[in-house]
């Protein structure tokens, strides 16, 4: 089958086997390009592990600390007409790649929100390592159901309190246009944080605890976003705010106990991508394709494999002791760093103020998110004969 990209929204409704696993090579490749990691896991639970910042965090455990991976995600397998998602094909691509190497790799396909998915990889760890030092939980999802009582939770992108109105961009329509959200219920803000707060989070941490599967200086890592003044309104101050602050707090309770452990919880700030999931939130995209043309103007740009990275050389890893692992006043790891630098966004404050459709494409850089858009899917890859007939039907394990 000859597969080519159908764009229906914000989403890409096809993937690419072999471009997905040119994806998973390149990051392969990057890392191995930059040395061993000292001091790194051996035997790292990622949930999340299909895509973006998780697929990078599994690829960089792998291949750059030699360690034993368990991937776990919710992923759509080929029923023979339809295409996998890409999720699908990036881990299977690591899962060979992997093996390749001489590396452990299991993967778990199911809803990681689940008790019965929780058991199913507990006991998987229980029996193939005995404990994991290093769960990475990087799950993102617009809906949750509670394992406990079975109600089904659904997050909201909105602001608090008020209404809130500012530019937007239109990919289909190639405008910058303005968009209004109106200020979330308290129903809405509770619903987004059961779904993207830190409960799910301290279930796993919980379920691995009980059975004592955290080896001793076990880390656990989750990722977030701040972001700039520009987006604070519908984001940090916003319904997916209060669920990050959540997530924050969850850190702290968990790093406590960590402690105990000679181990460490932290959440990890990272920088705007651009991923399936911020491609829905209005007024992000603008200010991503602003950033994007900035910070490679400055050569500041990274992507999630260059992110993740530098996560674990520069901040948890390379023989640094735990406790000396560099945190802001609220304990978190910064990596967006470079993002929130003080030249970078007053560049981007700049350009904001005077983008619209006449000058966007001269001022941002919209053709370099469509091709990083369309990447995630496994389109727009260097080496990858889009013109072959290709096998849509590729097994997992």
């Amino acid at each position: 089958m000859r597969i080519e990209p159908k764009i229906r929204g914000f989403i890409c409704t096809t993937a690419h086997p072999a471009g997905c696993a040119q994806n998973v090579r390149e990051q392969i490749d990057y890392i191995r390009s930059k040395g061993p990691i000292a001091g790194g896991p051996k035997k790292a639970l990622v949930l999340g592990a299909s895509n973006g910042y998780g697929l990078a965090s599994r690829i960089t455990a792998a291949f750059g600390c030699d360690a034993a991976t368990i991937g776990v995600f919710f992923e759509r397998p080929s029923d023979g007409k339809r295409t996998a998602t890409a999720g699908w094909y990036n881990s299977t691509a690591f899962d060979a790649a992997a093996r390749k190497a001489g590396l452990f790799a299991k993967s778990v396909n199911g809803d990681a929100f689940s008790d019965e998915v929780r058991k199913e990889v507990c006991a998987l760890v229980k029996k193939e390592w005995g404990q994991a030092d290093a769960v990475i939980y990087s799950l993102a999802s617009p809906r949750r159901v509670d394992p406990k009582t079975g109600e089904l939770y659904k997050s909201t992108l909105k602001p608090k309190g008020k209404p809130y109105t500012n530019k937007s961009i239109d990919f289909e329509k190639n405008e910058v246009t303005s968009v209004t959200l109106e200020a979330a219920t308290e129903e809405e803000v509770a619903q987004t944080v059961k779904v993207m707060g830190g409960e799910d989070w301290l279930l796993w941490m919980d379920a691995l605890g009980q059975e004592n599967l955290l080896a001793p200086k076990a880390v656990t890592v989750a990722y977030s976003y701040i972001g700039p003044d520009l987006t604070t309104a519908v984001y940090r101050n916003g319904t997916i705010g209060a669920a990050k602050d959540h997530l924050e707090a969850t850190a702290h309770r968990l790093d406590e106990r960590m402690k105990k452990l000679g181990g460490r919880a932290f959440v990890s700030v990272n920088k705007a991508l651009v991923t399936q999931s911020s491609s829905a939130i209005p007024f992000i995209p603008l200010y991503f394709v602003l950033l994007m043309k900035v910070m490679k103007a400055k050569g500041v740009h990274e992507d999630c494999i260059q992110q993740i990275y530098r996560l674990f050389h520069d901040r948890l890893y390379n023989d640094r002791p735990l406790t000396q692992v560099p945190t802001d006043e609220q304990g978190r790891v910064r990596i967006d760093d470079w993002e929130m630098r003080a030249d970078v966004q007053s560049e981007v404050a700049k350009l904001w103020a005077i983008v619209g459709s006449a000058n966007v494409h001269q001022i941002a850089d919209v053709a370099g998110y469509n091709e990083d858009f369309l990447r995630l899917f496994g389109f727009n890859l260097k080496g990858v004969d889009y013109n072959a007939d290709v096998n849509i039907e590729v097994p997992l394990g």
